[in-house]
């Protein structure tokens, strides 16, 4: 079950994050209460993910799949560029990703 309420948080502040842009720095109220709303989301089910696995992988993952998503979504929505550099970062967070649940004992799968 921890793996579903942590899927749920990171897909709740992607959402979150995605609708700051809209928002226009808070002068928009709908982008803006999807903001706050995504945002309480993420966190309440990610404390419901400590309660099998560890703050630090947890965090990890919730950031790591974030930042990943993050930045699909601004290439494709927002139509913003990732040169090399940027592509070879976010590949290294996927492999991290990767590493921390295929071979990590403290998951706690």
């Amino acid at each position: 079950m921890s793996y579903l309420y942590l899927v749920i948080a990171i897909i709740s502040e992607v959402l979150a994050t995605s609708a700051l842009r809209a928002s226009e720095e808070f002068s928009r109220l709908g982008p803006t209460l999807v903001v706050i709303l995504g945002y309480g989301v993420s966190f309440f089910f990610l404390t419901l993910t400590l309660r099998t696995i560890p703050v630090g992988i947890a965090y990890a993952l919730w950031s790591g799949i974030g930042i990943v998503l993050i930045c699909g979504i601004a290439w494709v929505l927002f139509k913003q560029s990732l040169d090399a550099p940027a592509i070879l970062g976010i590949g290294l967070i996927a492999m991290g990703i990767i590493i921390i649940n295929a071979f990590s004992g403290s998951v706690g799968h």
